[in-house]
């Protein structure tokens, strides 16, 4: 009896010991050029996300069938790590992205699409930010996600660009691809669902000065729709997805179906971004928001829901618009932006960097290349451009991003 009770006692010892190393197994995520390692990688397990310590290493279940890994500044991996492999090492390669816009037109326009394309060759542009829901809530490819709302509306000039095959063959010409999801400004949802609705005093839908529509924060179905849009880009291989307006409406008197303090403003955002992060966990992409030039300043939310402490826990990104034409107030010392426009940019990446604590690579600026609207109407040359992407780069941001509304880039004007 006593040697069978041994041998249950070593057999169980056994057992837990085998239990324990397979709980113990580690994985660790390094950088591909030094092989050194990553703090704080984002690694996603079976489709949940965790952290890599302060040593690039992270646990790796002893059941882990699909294990993905990213960090900013660095390509995201987009195969799962061989996990036959003992121990488990996953290479991450430095990347800044240097991108240009195009727009849920501009991206089905194929003359306005090749030119950007060329800017590869000619400027070593290597990344594009392309509209998925517009600013007029236009799509650029057949969206179940709108089609099954009711919202659904195509930018000329044809039903869809075919962007399931184009984001491979971008992929294969080395772009970076990032998905710009408009969220709470959305004309066509607002028709299809009135009661989504930012409304005005009357009852009847608000407007902007644009005389669009807009959605409401508060509403969380107005959140899951466009999650879905971003699982859609996700899907689609987006390397990341970039939330643009979201935020609250800036000006005007716009009725909410909840009360706008500033705690409950900078709660829906938060609440929003924190929802989309948890359904993108399984794909693996980079998530980011663009944020207001000012928000980097601000000691408030700027009364729209963006405050800037607490967008960056949830962000892989913060992009804010630097414009030196949209400072139109300046900053202090600094009255006039067009006279340095590097200037207003460095200032303001340095300034978000302060306040939060974070590095420059969880910065990624969105910068001007379209004529100034706001000071002396001047035209955005090799100079003016030239200034912001420096500025950005001596902040050791994460690359940079260049707006034109029209997507014209002349390569005269653009850093080469």
């Amino acid at each position: 009896m006593k040697r069978v009770v041994l041998m249950l006692f070593l057999f169980l010892s056994l057992t837990a010991a085998t239990d324990a190393m397979a709980q113990a197994a580690r994985g660790l995520v390094v950088d591909a050029s030094t092989q050194q390692p990553i703090a704080g990688a984002v690694v996603t397990i079976d489709g949940s996300e965790r952290r890599a310590d302060g040593e690039g290493a992270f646990d790796l279940p002893a059941d882990a069938r699909q294990v993905l890994a990213r960090a900013p500044g660095y390509r995201r991996t987009d195969q799962p790590a061989p996990l036959d492999a003992a121990p488990l090492t996953i290479a991450l390669t430095p990347f800044r992205p240097k991108a240009v816009y195009l727009s849920a037109y501009g991206v089905a326009n194929p003359g306005l699409r090749d030119a950007a394309l060329a800017l590869k060759e000619s400027n070593g542009i290597n990344a594009l930010v392309i509209d998925l829901k517009s600013d007029r809530g236009q799509t650029p490819y057949s969206s179940a996600a709108r089609e099954t709302i009711g919202a659904t509306r195509f930018a000329p000039p044809s039903p869809h660009a075919g962007l399931d095959r184009l984001v491979p063959e971008l992929h294969r010409q080395g772009f970076y691809l990032i998905a710009r999801v408009v969220v709470f400004k959305d004309g066509p949802l607002a028709g299809a669902h009135p009661e989504w609705a930012v409304h005005d005093a009357a009852g009847g839908p608000w407007q902007d000065r644009e005389q669009l529509a807009w959605t409401d924060p508060f509403v969380h179905e107005v959140w899951d729709h466009n999650i879905a849009i971003a699982e859609e880009a996700a899907r689609m291989g987006f390397d990341e997805v970039q939330f643009d307006y979201v935020r609250f409406p800036d000006a005007g008197s716009p009725h909410f179906s909840q009360p706008s303090t500033r705690a409950a403003r900078v709660a829906a955002i938060d609440g929003f971004l924190r929802a989309a992060r948890e359904r993108l966990a399984p794909y693996n992409v980079f998530l980011a928001a663009d944020i207001f030039g000012y928000v980097c300043w601000n000691a408030d939310d700027t009364a729209i829901g963006q405050q800037l402490e607490t967008l960056a826990p949830t962000l892989d990104y913060l992009s804010p618009m630097l414009y030196p034409s949209g400072f139109t107030w300046g900053l202090p010392g600094q009255a006039n932006p067009m006279l340095d426009p590097g200037r207003i940019v460095s200032r303001s990446l340095a300034e978000a960097r302060r306040r939060t604590g974070l590095p420059g690579v969880r910065f990624r600026p969105w910068l001007q290349a379209f004529q100034d609207y706001a000071f002396d109407k001047r035209e955005f040359g090799a100079h003016e451009i030239g200034a912001q992407t420096q500025a950005a780069e001596r902040q050791d941001s994460d690359g940079w991003m260049l707006w034109n509304p029209r997507n014209r880039y002349d390569p005269a004007t653009l850093p080469h």
